[in-house]
């Protein structure tokens, strides 16, 4: 093919693709999710097949599995929060600023001339300001569980084609790369492996700690499906986690004057849920690399762990799934490189 020629189609091609990524835009976000997702529950498929013959059936039960695990939870959870912001009733923003404003507080010597600035405030504080403050978050999470609801059936919609079509899908882009396929081949297994290994070890930490934090609000008399599913979620932010949670409950019970209630809570969450989190989370990630993938897969946790951190802070809610796939395909294709240039270096010799 002559040199003009090429650079002609190439030309229309990237004018097509510059299209492609204009029009699909508002959707590109929720498609790269949903197949990163199907990537992960892939084995899933895999073993629903192994009772259900139709594919069609087998990626609609598929589908429903992570409708259940992933995002049937959050909707609960996120509905049942706005609920209750929004009926919190002014006896107990009075009873809350009153308890604030009683507070005495004696600190070292050192600080003590910061105790009339403290109590000043706690003493003026805007009970109506307040009130408002709490309208605005439910508002505001109400309006963020409108956009994930929205969201949630795209990526729905988007996960069962990818992965009743994912055979075929995953056949064709391996047939246009530039590469051979068991160089192509390698590339998509190792995302795949390490993707099944994040979810799966997401999905199983959250569901332990979330239960775990269930008991001590059941025990308490709170919402405990609620908390169990804010708890389980909260966990996957690294460092902070589920202080998210068990934080503000122990604050409310101390606000209450359930002073040994706080303590409890705190100590169980920081302490008890803290080493699972720590122990047997490592042990989970484990578990699942070695019994539930086909071909284990070795990587790096601490790259694993910051490559959660920086796509949380990048992506939101989804940087838990983006960042480990962006990572793991930047990896790969490292790995990649360098053993195209092994094989020039020993077709060159």
């Amino acid at each position: 093919m002559r040199a003009d020629n090429r650079f002609f189609i190439l030309s229309v091609f990237l004018l097509t693709l510059y299209g492609m990524v204009k029009l699909y835009s508002p959707f590109l976000l929720d498609i790269t999710i949903a197949s990163l997702l199907a990537i992960a529950m892939s084995s899933i498929n895999t073993f629903v097949q192994k009772f259900v013959k139709f594919p069609f059936l087998s990626a609609f039960l598929t589908t429903l599995i992570l409708l259940l695990l992933f995002f049937a939870p959050i909707s609960y959870a996120a509905t049942t929060l706005t609920n209750s912001l929004i009926h919190v009733n002014d006896d107990f923003i009075e009873k809350t600023v009153t308890f604030l404003s009683d507070i005495k507080l004696s600190l070292p010597q050192s600080l003590s001339f910061l105790e009339p600035d403290i109590d000043g405030y706690f003493t003026n504080i805007d009970k109506a300001a307040i009130a408002a403050k709490v309208v605005s978050y439910a508002t505001f999470i109400g309006k963020m569980s409108a956009g994930f609801l929205k969201d949630m059936v795209l990526i729905i919609i988007f996960f069962f084609f990818a992965t009743y079509y994912g055979k075929t899908l995953s056949a064709y882009f391996q047939s246009v790369m530039p590469i051979s396929k068991k160089e192509a081949d390698a590339v998509f297994s190792e995302v795949a492996n390490v993707m099944s290994v994040v979810f799966y070890s997401i999905i199983l930490t959250a569901i332990l700690e979330g239960v775990l934090f269930a008991f001590i609000g059941m025990a308490y008399g709170y919402n405990a499906l609620m908390l169990g599913i804010l708890y389980g979620f909260a966990s996957l932010i690294p460092i902070i986690g589920g202080a998210l949670v068990w934080l503000p409950l122990s604050l409310l019970e101390f606000s209450n004057g359930n002073t040994a209630s706080a303590i409890v809570i705190a100590m169980y969450s920081f302490l008890g849920i803290g080493a699972v989190d720590n122990f047997v989370k490592p042990l989970i990630i484990k578990y699942v690399n070695k019994m539930l993938l086909k071909t284990p897969v070795y990587f790096n946790t601490l790259l694993i762990f910051f490559s959660i951190i920086a796509g949380l802070a990048s992506f939101g809610f989804w940087g838990m799934i983006l960042g480990p796939a962006i990572t793991t395909f930047f990896i790969s294709l490292l790995k990649l490189f360098r053993s195209i240039k092994e094989k020039n270096l020993q077709g060159g010799l």
